[in-house]
């Protein structure tokens, strides 16, 4: 089937993006390939050198990131993912620096093969004022000799039982020789685990059996020798490519016009997020990162491919090699309509990380939870007094899916996006977190409040989360309620009338 309706494809696929996001931590990815280490030197220019025409760099700053498939590493790991990363390094000083760098990383498992005659990637770029004036790159492209390449097959063979996704980082350094990419696929393909390539160069078919291969537009038409201008040639070339190098899927990011997933059954197109490009550098590795990590986490391909642009997008708005959290992916999936509140919205972990910090400074912690559908004045009085039992109070917000299991077929009356602003709009409220479930009990742990509110029609042995709060010392409130309001009778009302 082919998706041409935009609002349509956007809005395609079963899954809530919201409940995506937040299944990415524990996912499980191994990823291999070329790594390397990306040096910026920043400066400012105020002169031309009276040796030849050129600019003079009034260097201000150093820094170093991690580049390549380690890159895309961290990426998963800043997504909570749980990341193995298999790859070649020099035996100098660099690589030395890369393992420690990558030995930093929480949740990663670096798998390095040190080579003693071969020089770690380093990419060195200089800017001024947000500007690139050089990139000075030492590497060497040769493919690894057969023995390095049988070390580092067998390593991967070690990490991939408990991967359920594999990355094929190809930056053409020489790591994904012939000799490993077979190696890969056929252990992958043995395992039924799937393999998702950042391609390099015009042969495609080197990654036969492949579930997908991420090229941008010029990659794929360079490959295909074909246009690829619209959404019309775009599907072409991919169609192409599935049906000469055998493998599943193309997912062709076109820059501002978003990505196309091509698979043997048409197209579906989504289209960029609006944002302001500060530096495409590192984007292609937060696109497959997003991608890996979303099949990885049990999402269907449509909804990792939209997790995937969502990333993409926020991450072109930073300078240099950058990676994305999960509650960036949830601003961005809310878009403008968050505006300022978009900074107390938040995932569950993200919201845990803030929680840590708050009861560091001495602030006890409160939650509530519900609906908050169409608010009313019993909400407020709720939440003013769950603020008062608390320094901070966390919402958590069932999310429209499970709203709907909740309330019936007709509610929401407004979306999470809506009930999200308003809450988080609140000079009560301190953070809001949205939630998948039925009932907010996996959050409640996660967060570990010390007051749990709630309104005065519960007891305390039918509140959700009582025991498991009063275990860790906390207790619960059980509010008054301002009688006269409730969102059902109000549309009943509405519907009545």
């Amino acid at each position: 089937m082919t998706h041409t309706d935009t609002d349509s494809a956007v809005n395609a696929g079963d899954e809530d993006l919201t409940a995506a996001i937040q299944a990415l931590t524990g996912a499980s990815v191994l990823v291999i390939g070329d790594v390397m280490l990306d040096r910026y030197v920043q400066g400012t220019v105020a002169r031309v050198s009276p040796e030849a025409p050129i600019p003079v760099l009034s260097v201000d700053s150093r820094s170093t990131a991690l580049g390549g498939a380690g890159n895309v590493a961290r990426n998963l790991s800043d997504l909570g993912v749980r990341v193995a990363l298999v790859a070649p390094i020099g035996g100098d000083d660099a690589g030395r620096e890369l393992l420690e760098m990558l030995q930093a990383v929480e949740g990663l498992t670096p798998r390095l093969h040190a080579l003693a005659d071969r020089p770690t990637t380093v990419k060195t770029r200089f800017l001024a004022a947000g500007q690139q004036l050089l990139r000075a790159d030492e590497e060497s492209a040769s493919s690894v000799p057969a023995s390095a390449a049988e070390e580092i097959l067998n390593a991967f063979r070690v990490e991939l039982p408990a991967c359920r996704a594999v990355i094929l980082s190809d930056y053409g350094k020489g790591c994904l020789s012939d000799a490993v990419l077979r190696g890969v696929m056929d252990a992958c393909a043995a395992a039924g685990i799937p393999v998702l390539v950042d391609p390099k160069g015009r042969d495609f078919s080197r990654y036969a059996g492949a579930a997908v291969v991420t090229p941008n537009r010029a990659e794929l038409s360079l490959a295909t020798g074909m246009p690829t201008g619209d959404d019309a040639e775009i599907t072409g070339a991919g169609q192409t490519v599935i049906r000469e190098c055998c493998v599943e899927a193309v997912l062709a990011t076109r820059s501002e016009q978003g990505m196309t997933l091509v698979r043997g059954d048409g197209a579906f197109h989504v289209p960029a997020q609006a944002r302001e490009v500060f530096d495409v550098v590192g984007a292609g590795d937060t696109v497959i990162a997003l991608l890996a990590a979303g099949l990885a986490s049990g999402a269907s391909f449509e909804t990792a491919v939209r997790l995937a642009n969502l990333g993409g997008g926020v991450v072109v708005s930073k300078i240099g090699t950058a990676s994305v959290h999960p509650q960036e992916l949830l601003a961005a999936m809310h878009g403008a309509a968050w505006h300022e509140g978009e900074r107390n919205v938040l995932t569950g972990d993200a919201a845990a990380e803030r929680v840590g910090r708050w009861k560091r400074d001495g602030h006890s912690v409160g939650f509530t939870n519900g609906c908050f559908d169409l608010l009313h004045p019993g909400h407020i009085h709720l939440l003013r007094q769950s603020r008062g039992q608390c320094d901070r109070l966390i919402v958590g917000l069932n999310s429209d899916e499970s709203v709907e299991r909740l309330k019936g077929p007709d509610r929401p009356i407004q979306n999470e996006v809506a009930r999200a602003t308003v809450l988080a709009s609140l000079e009560f409220v301190d953070a809001v977190v949205v939630f998948g479930e039925d009932t907010p009990l996996d959050l409640i742990k996660t967060l570990q409040p010390d007051v749990l509110v709630k309104g005065s029609d519960y007891t305390r042995e039918t509140v959700v989360g009582a025991r498991e709060v009063e275990s860790w010392g906390g207790r619960v409130y059980l509010a008054d309620l301002l009688n006269g309001h409730s969102t059902t009778k109000t549309v009943s009302k509405l519907q009545a009338s």
